[in-house]
């Protein structure tokens, strides 16, 4: 893989895309939540909360893929793109005084996800 200092993470609560963006090109690694079950349904009268248990390595797992990354834009629906931000805040693992920010977004494609990085970070276009 190309060394990239530039790094677009689309997170769910099951999955994280690392996009790293070049000028000309652009690589990316999934990173899967190891959780009991892919989903989880609650039910009335029943003990529990509902929610699936969190995995205590998938945070540091997707800190440790970003750790060459000096400007690393963290997307996705939920709340997972806020705890990352939090996480890889407080670490500062992955971000050598660079650029670290998180915006909504739904269910977008790689493609799209890879445009939204490089409009972000002002790549431009690679050539075809």
């Amino acid at each position: 893989m190309t060394a990239h200092n530039h790094a677009v993470v689309w997170i769910d609560h099951r999955v994280a895309k690392v996009f790293y963006l070049g000028l000309e090109t652009s690589d990316e690694r999934t990173i899967r939540a190891d959780l009991a079950t892919e989903h989880l349904h609650h039910k009335a009268n029943t003990i529990g909360s509902g929610k699936a248990l969190e995995d205590p390595t998938f945070f540091p797992r997707i800190g440790e893929a970003l750790q060459s990354s000096e400007a690393i834009l963290i997307v996705g629906p939920g709340n997972e793109k806020t705890l990352l931000l939090k996480y890889l805040e407080e670490r500062r693992q992955a971000v050598k005084g660079g650029e670290l920010r998180a915006e909504a977004c739904d269910h977008p494609t790689d493609r799209e996800i890879i445009a939204l990085g490089r409009r972000h970070f002002h790549l431009g276009e690679p050539a075809r």
